[in-house]
């Protein structure tokens, strides 16, 4: 099997599964259909084509930053008819850090990395309004088993969160440790002998927006330890990100 992962960083995620009508809530962590939705749109894949071979891919989350609740209200006006839309209660987490995978045939995780490189249309963190701060690619596919490869990935957490996870040890008169524990979420397949912790509707049948469905997915939950490598941190900040950089100019009109 081959594994791609996806650092999931922004001012602003949302990842909701049972988000509806005036009130679009989000769980703690990226959801699979979110993360699904990501992949298609990159690939180009309208909202009404095929999704199995995506929702077949083994999915699991890795929470390295895991960022603050914060709420809006919001307001909007029809596009056709610029009547005001219902006043709607929308939550987010702000300054989120996270690491997802994706495991599955390699010929079709190689192709959405190349996907990820130059996307048809660009990568959101689970609403439109969240763009990524950060590259969403951390590295070329991976041969192996999901969970190995995420509790082995390095600590993606933004050099602030570092810093102040560093101060709050030291104000208490003690050397930081070595490793940070972070919570790790999977894919829990159907198990009678092996119930899941979390159950979420969340498995993408459709993306249709004239009949969108999703089924059950089961989710398991753990806590690993990663390593804080000596050097981890970057001695210089990150490059600009701009995730529209790709995209060729709208050429202006004359008329």
């Amino acid at each position: 099997m081959s594994v791609l992962l996806l650092r999931l960083a922004g001012p602003l995620q949302s990842w909701g599964s049972s988000a509806r009508f005036t009130r679009r809530t989000t769980e703690n962590a990226p959801t699979k259909s979110g993360v699904v939705g990501l992949l298609a749109a990159a690939q180009g894949r309208r909202r009404d084509a095929g999704l199995s071979d995506l929702a077949a891919l083994e999915f699991g989350v890795r929470i390295d930053q895991p960022g603050s609740r914060l709420r809006d209200f919001h307001t909007a006006h029809h596009s056709d008819t610029l009547k005001s839309m219902p006043l709607s209660e929308r939550f987010y987490l702000a300054d989120a850090v996270f690491v997802a995978g994706v495991s599955g045939e390699a010929g079709l995780v190689q192709r959405l990395y190349e996907a990820l490189l130059e996307p048809v249309f660009l990568p959101y963190l689970g609403r439109r309004s969240c763009p990524p701060s950060r590259p969403v690619t951390i590295a070329e596919p991976l041969e192996g088993e999901l969970e190995p490869v995420l509790r082995e990935a390095r600590w993606e957490a933004s050099a602030w969160y570092r810093d102040k996870r560093t101060a709050s040890f030291r104000r208490r008169g003690q050397e930081p440790p070595d490793d940070v524990r972070l919570d790790l979420l999977l894919d829990s397949p159907a198990d009678p002998d092996r119930l899941p912790d979390i159950t979420l509707r969340d498995l993408p049948m459709s993306f249709d927006p004239r009949h969108r469905r999703y089924g059950l997915r089961g989710v398991r939950t753990t806590e690993i330890r990663v390593p804080i490598e000596p050097g981890a941190r970057p001695s210089s900040p990150p490059p600009p990100h701009e995730p529209t950089s790709l995209l060729a100019p709208v050429t202006p009109r004359t008329d």
